[in-house]
């Protein structure tokens, strides 16, 4: 598991070392201004703790292949999971929570390498739309402390948690200045704004576990598939029309051999006509 802290970095001003110098004191580097703390550069991305279950590890890797299998081949997005979001200097000494189990962020280099979400490497960019996979031991945090961080500190647009052995146990958040609920359809699906997608609950078999687990739709109310099921699909869509072509087929040759048989009926021989 990862953690998270929830005090985010200090926005003090800062005077430069000596205010008699010319140069534009706005193109100093950082380490020459009076007061500037560099971040920690020995940041921890592997806290050793396991996720809660198989289930919640195969949730995980859903949202994250499927979304990843819907924007293909664009390249101009991050989707991570179960990772550290870095956001404040203390953290590396004082890890309070884990970090989110699913999170999007849009407009970045999606083919960057990263351990984690390390927000001022990021050019100050935070996960616009976060899930989580919530658990007995998480619930209460998902719901209250972690809500409120990436309500008031990470301005998060879609927030969701779902719990992954309770599909009923299923919540979306919006910011709109804070943080209002989201209202289901009548498939109880919730809409992310941000992504253009809904949320909600499928029922079958990944990954040896059946169960009902937590899916993107499409705005028509197609399911986003994952890369192995678009495959099946596809493979599936060629048996057919396989098997259409050696209908037609065989539909052809019973038409000719009864028209040929009719000939004979004639008198005439249809080898003759050819």
């Amino acid at each position: 598991m990862v953690n998270i802290v929830s005090k985010p970095i200090a926005a003090e001003p800062i005077a430069p070392k000596d205010t008699n110098r010319n140069e534009d004191l706005t193109q100093l580097p950082l380490e020459e201004m009076a007061g500037w703390i560099a971040p920690p550069t020995d940041l921890i991305f592997d806290d050793g703790v396991p996720l809660e279950s198989n289930r919640h590890r195969i949730g995980i890797n859903v949202l994250i292949d499927s979304y990843q299998y819907h924007r293909a081949p664009a390249t101009d997005f991050y989707a991570g999971g179960n990772m550290f979001v870095y956001y404040s200097s203390t953290q590396a000494m004082n890890r309070d929570f884990r970090g989110p189990d699913f999170f999007v962020v849009l407009d970045v280099d999606g083919t960057e390498e990263r351990q984690g979400w390390v927000v001022w490497k990021e050019e100050g960019r935070y996960p616009d739309v976060i899930v989580e996979l919530m658990s007995r031991s998480t619930k209460k945090v998902d719901v209250g402390v972690k809500k409120e961080l990436y309500d008031r500190i990470f301005k998060t647009t879609d927030y969701f948690v779902y719990d992954p052995f309770d599909a009923s146990k299923f919540q979306g958040w919006h910011l709109n200045g804070n943080y209002t609920d989201l209202k289901p359809n009548d498939r109880g699906w919730l809409w992310s704004e941000k992504l253009g997608l809904w949320l909600g609950s499928w029922y079958g078999t990944i990954g040896n576990e059946t169960t009902t687990w937590l899916r993107f739709y499409n705005s028509n109310g197609s399911l986003v598939m994952l890369p192995n099921e678009a495959e099946a699909q596809r493979a599936e869509l060629e048996s057919q029309r396989a098997e259409s072509e050696k209908q037609r087929a065989e539909s052809e040759k019973q038409r000719a051999d009864r028209l040929a048989a009719k000939l004979r009926e004639l008198g005439i021989d249809p080898d003759e006509l050819s």
